[in-house]
C-alpha cells in the first residue's frame, strides 16, 4: 500500500494487552529487535454457538471482505496472505505482510491461527511469529445489553462469545541510523506502534465480522452495548 493504513475501531470491544521487548545481537541476525505482545479479546455474536461454528467453518465466504481495508489473498484451503499496511516512525517504515492459516477446531473446540509462508515472498527486514487460540463460549445476553433492549430487539437470553488470545512476536532489523538512537526511545516507540497495529486490526476485523454475520443471518445487533 502506498500510504499509512488507518483502520476504524469499535469502542465496545475490550482488550488486555501486555508488551515487552528483548534485543538479540549476533552476526547472523544483524541486531534484530524483538517486540512481543500478548493480547486478549472477545467478540459477541447474538445467536447460538452451533450457528457461529458453522459460519466460521465457511470463512472463505466472508473473511476477505471483512478484513478490508487490508488486502487479502487466499492461500490453499485455510490460509490467507494479508497485507496489513505501512507503519513506521523516525522516517523508517515497514509494509507489514503476513501469511496466516485458520486451523479448524480440534476435539476440544479450540480454533488456532498460525503463521504460514507466503509464496514467493520474503519479509524485507522483519519477522512475524503469530500464534492465536479462540474458543466459542455461551454468555448471558444481559452482560452486554439492558433488559429493555433485550426485549425490544427480541434477543436470546444466551449468546456466543468468541474469546481469543494472541501471542505475537515481531522482530525488526533496524537500519544503522535507528540503531544509534537511545534504546529506551526505540523500545517505547516500537511498543506504541505495535500496540496500535494490533488494536486497530483486531477491532476493525471484529466489528466488520459482527456486522457481516448478523446481516447474513438477518439477526438483530445492538448498536450500543455494555462494556464487559
Amino acid at each position: 500500500m502506498a500510504r499509512h493504513q488507518t483502520l476504524e475501531m469499535d469502542k465496545n470491544l475490550i482488550s488486555d494487552v501486555y508488551l515487552s521487548t528483548t534485543e538479540v545481537d549476533t552476526s547472523e541476525t544483524n541486531k534484530i529487535t524483538w517486540f512481543k505482545t500478548k493480547y486478549s479479546d472477545c467478540m459477541e455474536l447474538y445467536v447460538d454457538v452451533e450457528t457461529v461454528a458453522k459460519h466460521f467453518a465457511s470463512h472463505r465466504n466472508w473473511f476477505c471482505q471483512c478484513a478490508h481495508p487490508m488486502k487479502v489473498e487466499p492461500i490453499g484451503e485455510n490460509g490467507y496472505d494479508l497485507l496489513i499496511g505501512k507503519f513506521g516512525s523516525f522516517g523508517y517504515h515497514v509494509e507489514a505482510r503476513v501469511g496466516l492459516e485458520l486451523v479448524p477446531p480440534d476435539s476440544a473446540g479450540i480454533y488456532r491461527i498460525r503463521n504460514i509462508k507466503v509464496p514467493n515472498y520474503t519479509p524485507p527486514g522483519y519477522e512475524i511469529k503469530f500464534q492465536s487460540e479462540m474458543k466459542l463460549v455461551e454468555l448471558p445476553t444481559d452482560q452486554f445489553c439492558s433488559q429493555k433492549e433485550i426485549q425490544k430487539l427480541g434477543l436470546p437470553s444466551v449468546i456466543t462469545g468468541a474469546k481469543w488470545d494472541l501471542d505475537l512476536t515481531v522482530g525488526v532489523k533496524f537500519p544503522e541510523f535507528i540503531q544509534k538512537m537511545p534504546p529506551g526511545l526505540i523500545q517505547k516507540t516500537g511498543n506504541n506502534l505495535l500496540l496500535k497495529i494490533v488494536r486497530q486490526v483486531s477491532r476493525c476485523l471484529s466489528h466488520k465480522t459482527q456486522i457481516d454475520f448478523h446481516t447474513t443471518y438477518n439477526l438483530p445487533f445492538p448498536k450500543y452495548r455494555k462494556r464487559k
